[in-house]
């Protein structure tokens, strides 16, 4: 709600498609079938710019196509989790 005031709704709206979008991709290109949670927590908690600097990295690293999946989801993971380090985030579903 803080955001929405700060930013107005449109301009929420407009954040909040470009966050579905890079979601999408991560899930479509980066889920091993256990990653969809930490990626929609990722996606919600991180600020845009973080995850546009990151996906432009992801989708600039030549190396991680011949990673498996495994190792891809590994090394996405990693970058998503010193962004949420540095700002004291944790990317972690709880569950009651």
């Amino acid at each position: 709600m803080e955001r929405v005031q700060k930013i107005g709704i449109e301009q929420y709206n407009l954040e909040q498609q470009e966050k579905i979008k890079i979601l999408c991709y991560l899930l479509d290109n980066y889920n091993d079938g256990r990653k969809k949670n930490f990626f929609c927590v990722a996606v919600n908690l991180l600020e845009l710019s973080e995850l546009k600097e990151t996906m432009k990295q992801i989708q600039q690293n030549d190396r991680l196509s011949v990673l498996s999946v495994k190792e891809q989801c590994s090394y996405i993971v990693d970058m998503f989790q010193k962004i949420a380090d540095r700002r004291n985030i944790k990317l972690k579903l709880i569950k009651k």
